[in-house]
C-alpha cells in the first residue's frame, strides 16, 4: 500500500497533522498503537495560540458543543497574593477551553477521517522502508495479534510521543536538552465550583484547578523529583494532599465539599528536548519532537501549533522541513527556557512573577505568529526568527 504520508501516532499532534494533510488533497493512513477515544496523561489546558488553531479548523464549536466549560480567567497564587487575569476576545478566541484528551483527540480524529484520511488503531512500528541511500520510504507495521504489512509513504511523520519509536529508528538528534524536571499528581474533581485557571505556587510546590468536562476539575499537585520520591513512594494520596494544603490552602475548603471522582495519575517528570525534527524522508511533530516541562501547561498548544507547522511544509515539499525547524525553534525557544527556569524552583515570588511575564510575552508573540503566517497568509518564516 502507498500513501503520501503515514502518521505515527494519532492523538493531538498526529490527528492534527493527518488532518490538515488530507484538507490539503494528500492521500493519508494514521497509526495509533492505542483505542479510539482512549485517556492519556495531560493538564488539559489550551493556551490562546491551542484555542486559535482549534477556532480556525472549525472545531471549536464541537469542544464546546461537548460541555467543555469557557476559561475566562487565569488565576495566580502568588503565596498571599492574589492576581486575576481576564481573558479578553481576541483573534476569533472567545475564551480558554481544556477539554478532555478523551474528547479533543477523538474531534481531532473524526475531522482527518471527514477530510479523507484513513486512520487505523492497533499498529505499530516494527521498522523503517529504507531505499538503497538510506532515505525513509515507509514502514512495517504490526498489528496486536503480530501481523505485519508494509506501507510506503511519501514522507513518514513521528507522532508518536515523548518515547517515540520513530525518533528512535531514525536517530534523530537531541539539539536542546532541558536540566530540570517536575513530578505532578492530579486527580478529578465533582462538585468544585472554580472560575477559571487557577495556578498556585509554593517555594518547592506547586498546585491548581482547571476545568474540565463532565462538570469535573482537574486538581494537580506539582513538586521537584528529589521531595516526588521523599513523599509519594508510601501513601501518594497523602502526600498529594499534603501538597495541596502546602501550596493552595484557598482550595481546601473548596475541596472539603467536593468529591474525588477518579483514581490518582502521577507523571514521575522528564527533562525538556528539542530534537532536529526532520530528516530524508520523515518528519515530527508534538513530543517525538519537542518537549518541555507541563508545569506550564503549554504541550497541548505545542502539539496544535507544531501540526499546522509541518503540514505546512510537507505540502510545500523537503526542502520547508527546514524552514519547518527553524520557525518552531524560533516560536519555542522562550517558551522553553521560562518553563526551565519555572521548574527549577530555584525562584522566590518577585522572580517567579518576572518568569510569568517572560512567559506570557512569549505566548503573545506565538500567537502573533501564527496570525501572521496562516490568517492573514504573510510570505514569512516567523517574527523574530
Amino acid at each position: 500500500m502507498s500513501y503520501d504520508a503515514l502518521v505515527v501516532g494519532a492523538r493531538a499532534a498526529g490527528a492534527a497533522t493527518a488532518m490538515l494533510l488530507a484538507r490539503r488533497g494528500l492521500r493519508v493512513l494514521a497509526v495509533e498503537r492505542g483505542a479510539y477515544g482512549a485517556d492519556t496523561l495531560s493538564t488539559h489546558a489550551l493556551m490562546r495560540a491551542g484555542v486559535l488553531q482549534l477556532a480556525r479548523w472549525g472545531l471549536l464549536g464541537r469542544i464546546e458543543a461537548a460541555g467543555t466549560p469557557r476559561v475566562a480567567q487565569t488565576v495566580f497564587h502568588y503565596e498571599d497574593e492574589v492576581v486575576p487575569l481576564p481573558i479578553k476576545p481576541k483573534d476569533g478566541v472567545p475564551a480558554l477551553f481544556a477539554p478532555r484528551r478523551t474528547l479533543l483527540d477523538r474531534v481531532l480524529v473524526d475531522a482527518a477521517r471527514e477530510a479523507g484520511a484513513e486512520v487505523r488503531y492497533g499498529l505499530r512500528v516494527g521498522e523503517l522502508l529504507r531505499s538503497p541511500r538510506g532515505r525513509v520510504e515507509g514502514a512495517c507495521l504490526t498489528d496486536e495479534d503480530g501481523r505485519s504489512e508494509a506501507v510506503r509513504a511519501g514522507v513518514v511523520i513521528g507522532a508518536d510521543g515523548l518515547r517515540s519509536t520513530l525518533a528512535g529508528l531514525v536517530e534523530a538528534p537531541v539539539t536542546r536538552l532541558g536540566r530540570h524536571a517536575t513530578a505532578t499528581v492530579y486527580g478529578y474533581w465533582s462538585g468544585l465550583e472554580l472560575d477559571g485557571y487557577h495556578w498556585h505556587w509554593r517555594q518547592d510546590a506547586a498546585a491548581g484547578a482547571i476545568p474540565t468536562n463532565d462538570g469535573l476539575v482537574l486538581v494537580f499537585a506539582t513538586v521537584p523529583p528529589w521531595r516526588f520520591w521523599q513523599e509519594f513512594r508510601t501513601d501518594v494520596a497523602a502526600a498529594y494532599r499534603r501538597v495541596i494544603e502546602e501550596a493552595a490552602p484557598a482550595l481546601l475548603e473548596p475541596l472539603r465539599r467536593a468529591r474525588l471522582a477518579s483514581s490518582l495519575h502521577g507523571f514521575t517528570g522528564h527533562a525538556g528536548y528539542l530534537r532536529r525534527p526532520w530528516g530524508a524522508g520523515w518528519a515530527l511533530v508534538g513530543d517525538s519532537g519537542y518537549f518541555k516541562d507541563p508545569i506550564t501547561a503549554h504541550g497541548l498548544s505545542d502539539a496544535l501549533r507544531d501540526a499546522e507547522l509541518v503540514a505546512d511544509a510537507v505540502v510545500r515539499g523537503e526542502p520547508a522541513l527546514a524552514e519547518y525547524e527553524t520557525c518552531r525553534n524560533a516560536l519555542s525557544a522562550e517558551l522553553f527556557e521560562a518553563t526551565e527556569a519555572i521548574a527549577s524552583f530555584g525562584w522566590d515570588n518577585a522572580g517567579l512573577k518576572a518568569l510569568h511575564r517572560r512567559l506570557s510575552d512569549a505566548m503573545k508573540h506565538e500567537v502573533r505568529a501564527l496570525v501572521a503566517r496562516f490568517v492573514e497568509r504573510r510570505e514569512l518564516v516567523c517574527p523574530g526568527a
